[in-house]
C-alpha cells in the first residue's frame, strides 16, 4: 500500500486551514485517513506550522512520499534534512554527533532566516503604519488649509460686508444729516420769513392802533366827562319825571284819550278852513295896499 503525506482542507470559504495527515493515496482528498501529523495556517504571515517531528521523520525513513506543499512544510520545518544527515550516519560519512550538530547550526541558521523575515515584516508593517499617519497628516494638514482658506474667505467675505455696511450706514447718516440741515435751514428760512412778516404785521397794527388810540383816548374823555355829568343829574330828573308820568298815566289817561281823539278828528277841517280865510285876508290886505 503506498502512503502519502498531503494536506486536508478544512476552515471557512475563503479562510482555509489544513491538517497534515499520512493516507492512502487511493483515498479522497478529506476522507479517511492514518495520521495526522500536525496543522497548517497559511492566513498568518508567516504562516504557522505545528508538526510532531519525529513521527513525520519516521514516516519519511519508512518511504511514504510527501505532495508538493507537504515537501516544502517539511522542508521549512527541517524534516527533510534530518532525513538526508541520517541517510549519511546510515552509509558512515559521518557519526550521529556531527549529524546532530549539523542539524544544530542549519536550525539555528533557519530560526535566524525566520526572526529575520518577522522583523522584516514588523519593520515593513510599521514603515506602513507611519507613512499611514503621514499620509492621514498631509491630508489633515490640507484639510485644516482648506478650511483655514475658507474661513479667511468667509471672514474677508463678512469683513467687506460689514464694511459695505458701515459705509452704507454712514452714507445714510450723512444723507440723514444733510436732510436734516436741510430741513433746518428750510424750516429756520420759514421762521425767519414768518417772523418778519409778523414784525412787519404787527408794527402795522401798532401803528393803525396807535392812529386809532389817539382820537379815541379824546372822545373816551370827553364821553366819560359827560356821562359822569349825566350820571350824576340822571337820577334825580329820571326820578321825577317818571313820577310825574305816572301820576298822569294814572289820572288823565282814561279820561283824555278818547275826547282827544275826537276833537282832533271834528276840528280839523275847522283849523283848515280858518287858515284858508286868514290867507285870503292877508291877500286882500296885500292888493289894498298895493293899490293905495
Amino acid at each position: 500500500m503506498a502512503t502519502r503525506i498531503r494536506l486536508q482542507r478544512h476552515g471557512k470559504k475563503g479562510k482555509p486551514f489544513f491538517h497534515i495527515v499520512v493516507a492512502d493515496q487511493r483515498s479522497k482528498r478529506d476522507g479517511k485517513l492514518i495520521e495526522k501529523l500536525g496543522t497548517y495556517n497559511p492566513n498568518t504571515n508567516p504562516a504557522t506550522i505545528e508538526i510532531n517531528f519525529d513521527s513525520a521523520v519516521d514516516w519519511v525513513l519508512k518511504g511514504a512520499q510527501p505532495s508538493d506543499t507537504a515537501r516544502a512544510i517539511l522542508s521549512y520545518k527541517g524534516v527533510m534534512m534530518k532525513k538526508h544527515l541520517l541517510a549519511g550516519v546510515a552509509k558512515g560519512a559521518f557519526d550521529e554527533k556531527e549529524a546532530e550538530k549539523r542539524f544544530d547550526d542549519w536550525m539555528s541558521g533557519k530560526e535566524k532566516k525566520v526572526a529575520d523575515k518577522i522583523a522584516g515584516l514588523k519593520k515593513v508593517e510599521l514603515d506602513t503604519a507611519k507613512e499611514r499617519l503621514k499620509a492621514e497628516k498631509e491630508v489633515k494638514e490640507e484639510k485644516a488649509k482648506a478650511i483655514a482658506l475658507k474661513n479667511s474667505e468667509l471672514k474677508e467675505e463678512v469683513e467687506a460686508a460689514t464694511d459695505t455696511e458701515n459705509t452704507d450706514g454712514a452714507e445714510m447718516q450723512e444723507t440723514t444729516t444733510e436732510e436734516a440741515v436741510t430741513e433746518e435751514v428750510i424750516d429756520e428760512t420759514k421762521t425767519e420769513s414768518v417772523v418778519e412778516e409778523v414784525k412787519e404785521d404787527t408794527t402795522e397794527d401798532a401803528t393803525e392802533e396807535a392812529v386809532a388810540e389817539e382820537p379815541k383816548e379824546e372822545e373816551t374823555t370827553e364821553e366819560s366827562t359827560t356821562e359822569e355829568v349825566v350820571a350824576e343829574e340822571a337820577p334825580a330828573t329820571e326820578e321825577v319825571i317818571e313820577a310825574k308820568t305816572e301820576e298822569i298815566a294814572t289820572e288823565e289817561a282814561p279820561e283824555t284819550k278818547e275826547p282827544k281823539a275826537e276833537e282832533t278828528t271834528e276840528d280839523a277841517p275847522a283849523t283848515v278852513k280858518e287858515k284858508e280865510e286868514t290867507k285870503e285876508e292877508a291877500t286882500t290886505e296885500e292888493e289894498k295896499t298895493e293899490e293905495a
